[in-house]
């Protein structure tokens, strides 16, 4: 049955409640059967939309004050919050959880919360009522032997229960050697060998806020410092699934090698042009390929030609479940876990120089405005004639006679690329799209594989060329999925949150600059507390009125435009980007507010990301002539579960490039650093390492010389006597004193000059 129905319906009753009996017969004489009935209010409660207070009762969140849903975010010092989904009106941020509360679910888990109370500004205190769902089957941690048994310290420290294992589950049935370059199986003997080790514990009971949870040890890692069990406990950590099971190895292996010429039957042939894929130099899977010419008329011809996905991995099968529980491929410093098998992502699929690969292809034709007058989808085949890197790219646009001698019968392709690049980068200029061009760091191993820095990533012109063409492609796909009318997954990115832009303008007015919103509009708003005592107090709240809130995509553009190679361009565009919302998949679409797009989607990378599949999906089912191929509930679903997936990678990404810089700046205790102020709080301020791309932090009692304080209005720490000052975007040089290995990071002070001696006086005799 349709949820947005249900939904509907149970707004509509008294208090937005109903019983499961009561919507039995009311749902039912609608048409619906009692399994679709509860198929529909699994799917809501699941997703947040419906709260059940008691078995068989049913309120609707967003019309609720009383109890909502959400993802439990723990703190490692006891206290809590419950991350809402979706937000209530009137609530500002997330829901407090006072320490006691937390220990009744684990850190991730989705909880079902009671509002307590709503203070001021509309802060509001809960408490859990119940696990709705968990989020941990198992944890990795060290294992302990202690007088009182054998226990798992989980690895995040947000997880605060420790996992007692009973005696005779200390040891794993079967000792895998683990899936990293030269890992050997771990070998022990007993719980004793195993202590100090890091393990991965599967729960067998969870703990509650009374009783330590019970596990059993299925994993051996090996110990905490050993070469690539960084990789393996992140993996682990964020749950992300890196075997894939039997049967999907086997389907993966019977996929044919070579392109038939059955399958090239009835596609457009490409083989005769000279197409190229441009990739980094460790790139192992190629997605996409490009060509681009010049027309008779003046316009460009521009061909994106992606790897035919689809054609291999069919809907329902053992590989597209496992493809689909994944959503996208990881990628770490040293490693890659694939949303494919290798037989797939790195052979068959992957856009080989000098082989036949399948492709779905879209052709673009566009004026020297950048616009684009008339576009094609077809399927294809395509010959790539070179895999070319963004760097050799790069020395040939930059007119390296080796390079250019080298891939000579490319060079008039290349140019034509820079000039069609550049022409479509000033349409998106024109209409608004933001441009952050931040620093991506770069992990650096010797030979060995020991981190021994990190860098900038290189970004030339061959990047911002083919990101270009990507973007276009992403673009006209979208726009002609939705001319379409059919249920489709979009990449969309709303409007910021009014109390973002409120914040990011303080900070930019310390360095003289605006987004230009004028006055942030505040509305009054009245709200009911409910005290401890069961009384109510009813009062006015002014809260941000976000209709009211003008911000454009072009103000955001236009102040990247005027901090370019400012001091302050680094940490204004890391503000700046900190205060837009974070993009995601939906079944609805809504526009991409950074790159000023009313339609958009992902449609360029079907190796690596799974809503991309279901784009190429949904496109050919159009090419075939059939009908719309999925029902917007289910790509709802999809697009959730994608969004997560995406979120789970990048945080993994994150983490495992910040632990690596922990353990790589372990061996430079005393040293002196350049480094930029990139945040100010009441206990200190943070800083970025110039050259490192490092933060740690510098505690407000450390700085030497007399006392400061921090100054809330000016985000500012002052010296109470000589009015010394540091503020966000301040050069100073740091010292680091220690790197703390609990809270995972680094303590500096900082760096003052020996006092010069003053001369002595000569005595007179």
């Amino acid at each position: 049955m349709n949820d947005a129905i249900l939904l509907d319906h149970i707004a509509r009753l008294p208090h937005a409640r109903a019983s499961f009996k009561q919507l039995v017969r009311e749902m039912g004489a609608k048409g619906a059967t009692r399994k679709e009935l509860e198929d529909a209010l699994e799917r809501l409660e699941q997703r947040g939309e419906l709260v059940q207070p008691r078995s068989g009762h049913y309120v609707l969140t967003r019309l609720n004050r009383e109890y909502a849903a959400g993802r439990l975010v723990a703190h490692r010092d006891g206290y809590g919050f419950v991350v809402m989904e979706p937000p209530i009106e009137g609530i500002s941020g997330d829901l407090f959880l006072p320490p006691g509360e937390v220990d009744k679910a684990m850190h991730g888990d989705k909880v079902l919360a009671r509002i307590l109370r709503i203070g001021p500004q509309g802060r509001a205190e809960a408490e859990i009522v119940r696990v709705l769902k968990r989020a941990h089957n198992d944890v990795v941690g060290e294992f302990r032997v202690r007088r009182s048994g054998c226990f798992v310290i989980p690895h995040d420290d947000r997880i605060r229960q420790w996992i007692f294992i009973p005696e005779g589950l200390e040891l794993p049935a079967e000792q895998k050697a683990a899936d990293r370059v030269g890992a050997a199986p771990v070998v022990v003997k007993s719980a004793e060998d195993l202590n100090g080790m890091i393990v991965v514990a599967q729960i067998l009971e969870f703990p509650t806020d009374e009783e330590a949870g019970i596990g059993r040890v299925i994993e051996v890692l090996g110990h905490a410092d050993d070469f690539g069990v960084d990789v393996e406990i992140m993996i682990r950590k964020h749950h992300i699934p890196h075997r894939f099971p039997d049967d999907v190895t086997a389907a993966a292996r019977s996929v044919p090698q070579r392109v038939s010429e059955e399958e090239i039957r009835g596609r457009r042939d490409f083989r005769g042009l000279d197409i190229v894929t441009i990739d980094g130099e460790t790139a192992r899977d190629f997605d996409d390929a490009v060509w681009v010419d010049r027309l008779a008329n003046g316009h460009w011809a521009l061909q994106v030609h992606i790897a035919d996905v689809s054609h291999y991995v069919r809907p329902g099968t053992v590989i597209d479940h496992e493809a689909a529980m994944r959503g996208t491929s990881v990628y770490f410093p040293d490693r890659a876990v694939p949303m494919l098998p290798v037989e797939l992502s790195t052979e068959i699929c992957s856009l080989k120089p000098r082989v036949d690969r399948l492709v779905l292809s879209a052709l673009l034709e566009i004026d020297k405005a950048g616009e684009v007058v008339r576009q094609e989808f077809t399927r294809g085949v395509i010959r790539s004639v070179e895999r070319m890197t963004y760097t050799n790219v790069h020395l040939v646009l930059e007119g390296d006679a080796a390079q250019r001698e080298r891939y000579g019968a490319l060079v008039k392709r290349f140019e034509m690329m820079r000039e069609l690049a550049e022409i479509l980068n000033r349409k998106r200029v024109r209409r608004g799209s933001i441009d952050f061009d931040l620093p991506e760091p770069l992990v650096e191993f010797d030979e060995f594989g020991e981190m021994v820095g990190v860098t900038r990533a290189p970004r030339n012109v061959a990047h911002r060329l083919i990101e270009e063409f990507m973007l276009a492609a992403n673009e006209a796909v979208a726009g002609h999925l939705e001319g379409m009318e059919w249920p489709s997954i979009y990449r969309i990115h709303e409007p910021p949150d009014a109390k973002r832009v409120a914040d990011f303008e303080q900070i930019a007015a310390h360095f003289g600059y605006s987004l230009g919103v004028g006055a942030i509009p505040v509305m009054r708003h009245h709200v009911t507390d409910r005290r401890r005592d069961g009384r109510k107090i009813n009062r006015d709240m002014l809260l941000v009125d976000e209709r009211r809130l003008l911000v454009t995509s072009r103000q955001y553009q236009k102040l990247v435009a005027k901090i370019e190679g400012k001091p302050e361009e680094r940490i204004l565009s890391y503000l700046m980007l900190r205060s837009l919302k974070q993009a995601r998949y939906s079944e609805k679409n809504s526009g991409h507010f950074a790159l000023a797009a009313p339609t958009y989607t992902h449609f360029t990378s079907p190796i690596r990301r799974y809503p991309d599949l279901m784009v190429h999906r949904v496109l050919s089912a159009w090419l075939d002539g059939g009908k719309a191929p999925f029902a917007e509930q289910e790509l709802r679903v999809i697009a959730d579960d994608c969004s997560f997936t995406e979120r789970r990678a990048a945080e993994a990404e994150r983490e495992l490039v910040e632990w690596k810089k922990l353990k790589f700046m372990a061996g430079r205790v005393g040293e002196d650093f350049a480094a930029l102020i990139i945040q100010t709080a009441k206990f200190g301020f943070f800083v970025e390492l110039e050259n490192l791309f490092v933060e740690g932090m510098v505690p407000i009692d450390s700085l030497p010389g007399e006392r400061f304080g921090y100054h809330e209005n000016t985000r500012k720490i002052v010296g109470e006597r000589s009015k010394r000052q540091f503020s966000i975007g301040d050069q100073v040089r740091v010292v680091l004193d220690r790197v703390d290995a609990v809270e995972k990071r680094l303590q500096f002070s900082l760096w003052e000059p020996a006092p010069r001696r003053k001369k002595a006086r000569a005595k007179r005799p």
